[in-house]
């Protein structure tokens, strides 16, 4: 059964009228890069609560989640409304097997995301795990516009101090970006276009996350599927480990 802290949100920061990082303050917890919890607020006499993954690595001591209200949702205007100096239940224990540690070995590491899915995999480029253990990282985020990019300042610094070890690759789908692709994640993958964007093969040597969007992880499964990579299971391992974000 689930415990709750309290938590006092630090800051809801704003990354445009929908999208918003809420940074909030609990006593300190160990989770694993990847994992989520469950947020929680009163609503009507009860709790309303929603599972939400954890964006800050394990040894930051500040939560960050990221949160895109849903206008006929309950919870995330909930969230959206929130403002520093409130306070907001944290879950306790964190939860999830969307880990680095469920992962096999290979040569490549393709974190693949749409949306707020991106969330697990910055939690992750924050501990020293994937630097160690793939000699090739590429970090995408499809988005619909350009300012659902998130966390970008964060990303290129990390591209800058791992030079030929991490590539951030962008994908827009309603708008021209510079640097950005254009389209669908499965079809960029068939196409060969993100392999070339990227500058690497996906293979029997890459390990292929995919966070985000239920149709895009099942399309892009079944496109890996075809090129030799299967699905990642404890029983059989594979190239690809997926969490479906909603």
């Amino acid at each position: 059964m689930a415990q709750w802290l309290t938590g006092e949100v630090i800051e809801n920061y704003a990354w445009n009228q929908e999208l918003f990082s809420l940074r909030v303050r609990t006593q300190p917890f160990e989770f694993i890069a990847g994992q989520f919890v469950r947020l929680g607020l009163p609503h009507e006499g009860g709790r309303v609560q929603r599972a939400y993954s954890l964006v800050n690595g394990p040894d930051e001591h500040v939560l960050d989640f990221l949160v895109n209200r849903v206008h006929d949702g309950l919870f995330s205007p909930l969230l959206h409304d929130l403002r520093a100096g409130q306070t907001i239940e944290v879950s306790q224990p964190p939860s999830g097997f969307f880990t680095l540690n469920e992962v096999p070995d290979g040569d490549s590491l393709w974190l693949i995301s749409t949306g707020t899915g991106i969330g697990p995999y910055l939690s992750m480029l924050s501990t020293d795990i994937p630097w160690q253990r793939f000699k090739r990282i590429h970090l995408v985020h499809a988005v619909r516009y350009s300012a659902d990019l998130a966390y970008n300042e964060k990303i290129l610094q990390w591209v800058a101090e791992h030079p030929g070890q991490l590539t951030y690759q962008p994908v827009v789908s309603r708008e021209d970006h510079a640097g950005a692709l254009r389209g669908r994640i499965p079809a960029l993958i068939q196409q060969g276009d993100l392999q070339r964007a990227v500058g690497d093969i996906l293979d029997e040597r890459a390990q292929v996350m995919l966070c985000g969007n239920p149709d895009m992880i099942r399309d892009a499964k079944t496109v890996l599927a075809d090129r030799g990579l299967a699905k990642n299971l404890r029983r059989k391992p594979g190239n690809v480990t997926m969490e479906h974000y909603w």
